[in-house]
């Protein structure tokens, strides 16, 4: 909805990392050679396809970024390289949420193969069993990590090593907390009334 509303970028550094691999850029070629060898990928390479990435035209309107910075080390990478593009972080959201609740709903969902309109098994059904809302189509699919386990191993891994870095953003007044259980509008209107200060 803010990529919508306000021409606003996500940049997910998954689907970045898979972008750089699949279109062959130098950092992807890097990127490739570390996975295929089942080794995780460093902080240097994945703050180089947030950094290719950042140069894109698209960016200019505002950005989203999305699971960068996950350490201190990433945040002090970051910081160095916003301040080499002349671009500044004007907030770090922080979305509370309910753990079992989130789990709750991640392992429910689905979407459309086709347009990916989202779905759940309890939640949000299609009208017609089977057949997309949107654009008719009736295959659907399930990310495979969508599932309890991982959902939790992820959010041990956020309070170990990601929540770490918020007195790194508090010291600086950039954290605001927003009600992340909070029906989907009244989160967005929460984002949208941080950014618009």
């Amino acid at each position: 909805m803010l990529e919508r509303e306000r021409g606003m970028v996500q940049l997910s550094t998954g689907d970045m990392l898979r972008a750089a691999v699949k279109a062959g850029t130098p950092v992807g070629k890097q990127a490739k050679a570390v996975m295929d060898a089942g080794e995780l990928v460093s902080d240097e390479i994945v703050a180089g396809i947030v950094s290719e990435r950042l140069d894109a035209d698209d960016v200019k309107a505002g950005f989203i970024l999305d699971g960068f910075p996950r350490t201190q080390v990433q945040a002090e990478m970051l910081d160095a390289m916003l301040t080499e593009k002349g671009m500044t972080l004007n907030h770090v959201i922080e979305l509370a949420i309910n753990e079992e609740a989130l789990v709750d709903r991640v392992e429910g969902r689905f979407t459309c193969s086709q347009c990916g309109e989202g779905y759940h098994d309890r939640y949000k059904l299609p009208k017609v069993e089977n057949v997309c809302d949107v654009c008719g189509a009736n295959a659907f699919k399930r990310r495979p990590d969508d599932n309890a386990e991982t959902v939790r191993t992820r959010l041990a891994e956020y309070r170990a090593k990601t929540a770490p870095i918020l007195p790194f953003y508090e010291e600086r007044g950039m954290v605001t907390r927003v009600d992340g259980m909070a029906p989907m509008d009244a989160v967005k209107a929460s984002i949208a009334s941080i950014l618009n200060k």
